[in-house]
């Protein structure tokens, strides 16, 4: 997944971003609503995890103008108000999900994989087609039963083409949601992953094509 967090408290952010990339994601963080909101405006995320109390602008004109944009991206709202009418308005004004502060992480990571899920229209975090099984929970692919052993990024590019089957993406859009933007990635990195990705899926159903000068098309054949 490709997250932004919105968060101005520095102790949660920090964990959050530590548990997420540990889990092999890419999350970049936010402290103030009117940044956020400008760089919603022209970069795009799987899901942002946005409080509600911000500077500058709060999650709730974060989220207006979202929607406002027609920005479609999950969004998962936290917030330390527990009273009904604020979890009422939080989803009424746009939200996605709500959960409301202290809360686990593996809540938080489990309803970010839900909302993307929901997005493409998947109701299981298991992938399976003939031999093939990606498991989105455990970040772990197989064919025949046999581990793939893949690395954390190739989990990434893995998971961004289940989603997109049949979709062409640029090599651009592809470093796009596989990277922070702190990490500065090369397309000569995309493509080493690419290939690296591709030769480990060799035999399985899932096929992932270059398509010269324009970039990559994932396909699965019936069994």
């Amino acid at each position: 997944m490709r997250i932004l967090l919105v968060e101005d408290s520095r102790a949660l952010s920090d964990t959050l971003l530590e548990r997420f990339r540990a889990e092999g994601h890419a999350i970049d963080l936010e402290v103030d609503g009117a940044e956020a909101d400008a760089l919603l405006s022209h970069a795009t995320f799987d899901v942002v995890i946005l409080d509600i109390n911000l500077p500058s602008m709060s999650g709730y004109e974060v989220l207006r103008a979202m929607r406002a944009r027609g920005d479609r991206t999950p969004v998962l709202a936290l917030t330390a108000r527990s009273e009904i009418d604020d979890r009422i308005a939080g989803l009424d004004t746009g939200a996605d999900d709500y959960m409301v502060k202290p809360c686990d992480f593996r809540e938080i990571s489990a309803r970010c994989r839900a909302l993307v899920r929901r997005r493409s229209g998947e109701a299981s975090n298991v992938f399976v087609h003939g031999d093939f099984e990606f498991d989105r929970g455990a970040r772990r692919a197989s064919t025949k039963g046999v581990d793939l052993e893949l690395r954390q990024r190739e989990v990434q590019v893995l998971e961004l083409f289940l989603s997109n089957l049949g979709r062409m993406l640029t090599k651009e859009e592809v470093a796009d949601r596989i990277y922070s933007f702190d990490e500065a990635p090369s397309l000569n990195a995309v493509e080493q992953t690419m290939t690296r990705l591709r030769k480990k899926l060799d035999g399985s159903p899932l096929t992932i094509r270059t398509i010269r000068g324009l970039g990559y098309i994932a396909t699965i054949r019936d069994e």
